[in-house]
């Protein structure tokens, strides 16, 4: 298997770029470090966001305890349900996630689930800890997103644009190659190639763009939960775009629709419609109370 990756228009080629590192005879997987990361830092900015906001940091590490280990299982479950041809048949594949098979809305609503109970618990508000907690979510899937360039998957269809990434055929799954990339194989030194777009760069970039806007958005937000909604719009924008590239889409049962897609539509639409219920709330109140106001004076 040829290990090597090419960015042939940016005049850039890693000529190994391997999968995994080995450890004592036991192989860890660049994906699973990048995720790990991508988690920690996850963490890190979601406390730098509380002390900013005069919340208890150490809140957000407890949360992070429970929501990270549940996310990761939502996130599983919800890609094996919608791939299930690829485990049906050797069941205990299930449980390995080494090699990749995370879907990020899995582990997104499960991490909402586990916000909205621990609030109820610790008698917190739900929305000021989406808004916190939101801005760890965005930085986690911009460097884990990372992890998907080292298992050469969740790439796009042909491209011979600025950014076309090539990778050689034999590192991936034949099951990823759509009719158009069998098209347009080209060999290069002896070695077959695919030419795709970087839709793992791609969604990477777009989530750093929208984590820049949340971080500055924060200090001027209507209501609590408005940043962790504007998340879900602008994700949900980014991934609906970015979606239509790929070529491992998990597809709903009996439709041929891609379920990422669908969802992304539907996230985008109901943040919106309820930003604008919740900034028209938000003014009401402060209406309200600034005519109560003048009318105590």
């Amino acid at each position: 298997m040829d290990m090597s990756i090419n960015f042939p228009h940016l005049g850039i080629y890693l000529e190994h770029v391997g999968r995994s590192i080995s450890i004592g005879g036991f192989q860890i997987y660049f994906y699973g470090m990048i995720i790990g990361f991508g988690i920690i830092m996850g963490v890190l900015i979601a406390q730098w966001q509380a002390k900013r906001t005069g919340q208890d940091p150490e809140t957000y590490l407890d949360l992070a305890m429970i929501a990270v280990i549940l996310s990761i299982i939502g996130a599983r479950v919800y890609y094996v349900i919608f791939a299930w041809d690829m485990y049906k048949d050797n069941l205990l594949d299930i449980f390995n996630i080494r090699k990749g098979g995370l879907a990020i809305y899995g582990g997104v609503l499960t991490a909402i689930i586990t916000v909205y109970v621990f609030a109820r618990v610790k008698k917190l508000s739900f929305g000021l800890l989406l808004d916190t907690a939101g801005l760890g979510l965005v930085l986690g899937q911009v460097i884990g997103r990372w992890g998907n360039f080292f298992n050469r998957e969740a790439f796009g269809g042909y491209t011979d644009s600025l950014l076309a990434m090539q990778l050689p055929v034999s590192a991936v799954r034949s099951s990823d190659i759509s009719a158009d990339l069998a098209a347009h194989i080209m060999n290069v030194g002896g070695i077959d190639y695919i030419q795709v777009h970087p839709t793992f760069l791609y969604e990477s970039l777009w989530n750093l763009c929208l984590l820049i806007f949340l971080i500055w958005y924060s200090n001027r937000k209507k209501f609590n939960g408005e940043v962790f909604l504007l998340y879900l719009f602008g994700y949900g924008i980014g991934r609906f775009w970015i979606e239509g590239l790929r070529t491992d889409q998990l597809i709903l049962f009996g439709t041929g629709l891609p379920v990422s897609q669908l969802l992304a539509a539907v996230m985008a639409v109901a943040a919106a419609a309820i930003i604008l219920l919740g900034r028209k709330k938000a003014a009401s109140v402060s209406s309200q109370e600034t005519n109560k106001a003048e009318k105590s004076e």
